[in-house]
């Protein structure tokens, strides 16, 4: 019977340790599960903004929640911008960190959840910051500095961008502008201009006449697909070069990217089909066909579903990284993910800098 005893005690020590991620701090490996889901359901609820990659586990508590059996974890996360923005539904892990040639963004989030069998998002603050660009300049001569997005040429370059993705895609209908996230330039051997921004697809198809693209309005309708885009161009002196009229001459000089992405209302709609058992056509982009055409008509007047993807939203997202105190819990911070790495000086020495290179410049970062 004692040895019974022995084992039983043994056992809920055993228990509740699991339980307890804590009590290893920030460095346990239950502790960081619960971060890394915590941060991919924040990536799922944002719609705007780039997804955010986990760089270490700041602080972490919990408390008991009797009502629902659960455990309440607050949790601090550092965090750092990735390549991939919130619209293409990427998970964090497949996302490629913003390195000191795509001017970084380090941040922090604090997110409440509730932990029982799974994970489940309850609320989250987040705050970002853009490296600056005179840190920029003064630690990396040659990299490039972050562009107002509200400049013209700016704009000009995303525009003459898109309409080069539009003479070029297989797609069935033309594409707009939706909106400029990023630019940025540098000099290389003349100065190097790359705009990001997304794009929505509009009701007109690609017989449209050209002249009357630019006034195609975007679909009002949930199966909409939308892109993210990269432009870029070389000057031999600044965009003037390339700011022409329907972009008739020069945008040969102009390079895009872009990812187009299946709407989540086809991908839902799909997948209700397949559990039915019944037959559908799919979706295609060469013609736009929708699983019901019928009840589907694109009208010339977008909703908010149907541009942005607005939806209810758990947190916030704010510019500014304030001071912030030591970690409680023991065993915190966990070890750092990512680095940045950059050619540092006018010889082109290479160095390894990780984000104590940050920290420097901004206390307790």
């Amino acid at each position: 019977m004692r040895i019974y005893l022995v084992l039983l005690s043994l056992a809920l020590l055993q228990q509740e340790g699991r339980a307890r991620p804590e009590a290893a701090g920030c460095k346990s490996p239950e502790a960081l599960r619960v971060a890394e889901e915590a941060l991919e359901q924040v990536n799922q609820d944002r719609t705007h903004g780039y997804i955010l990659s986990l760089n270490r586990l700041y602080d972490i508590s919990h408390t008991p929640d009797k009502q629902k059996g659960a455990l309440l974890y607050k949790l601090v996360i550092d965090v750092l911008e990735t390549k991939c923005h919130v619209i293409s539904r990427k998970p964090w892990k497949q996302c490629e960190v913003r390195g000191i040639g795509n001017v970084p963004v380090y941040g922090k989030c604090q997110v409440s959840v509730h932990v029982d069998s799974e994970v489940k998002l309850q609320s989250y603050t987040c705050a970002l910051r853009e490296v600056s660009d005179r840190d920029m300049v003064r630690d990396c001569s040659h990299c490039p500095t972050a562009d107002d997005v509200n400049d013209p040429d700016v704009r000009e370059l995303a525009n003459l961008s898109l309409q080069r993705f539009n003479k070029e895609s297989r797609l069935g209908n033309h594409f707009r502008l939706e909106n400029i996230t990023k630019a940025r330039s540098q000099l290389v051997f003349g100065p190097s201009y790359i705009v990001e921004f997304i794009i929505v697809e509009t009701v007109c198809s690609k017989n449209t006449q050209p002249d009357a693209v630019k006034d195609c309005p975007p679909m009002d309708c949930q199966f909409a697909h939308r892109g993210f885009c990269v432009g870029s161009h070389m000057a031999d002196d600044d965009l003037s070069e390339i700011r022409l009229p329907e972009g008739q001459k020069g945008n040969s000089s102009v390079e895009v990217e872009c990812e187009i992405y299946e709407p989540q209302a086809a991908a839902a709609e799909e997948q209700a089909h397949a559990e039915a058992g019944h037959e559908h056509v799919g979706h295609q982009h060469n013609n736009h066909t929708h699983l019901h055409p019928h009840e589907h008509l694109h009208s010339a007047t977008p909703t908010a579903t149907a541009v942005s993807g607005a939806r209810s939203s758990l947190g916030t997202v704010v510019n500014g990284m304030p001071v912030r105190s030591d970690p409680a819990a023991r065993f915190c911070p966990s070890p750092r993910k990512h680095y940045v790495s950059s050619l540092i000086g006018d010889e082109g020495n290479f160095a390894l800098v990780d984000f104590d290179w940050l920290g420097s410049k901004y206390p307790r970062y």
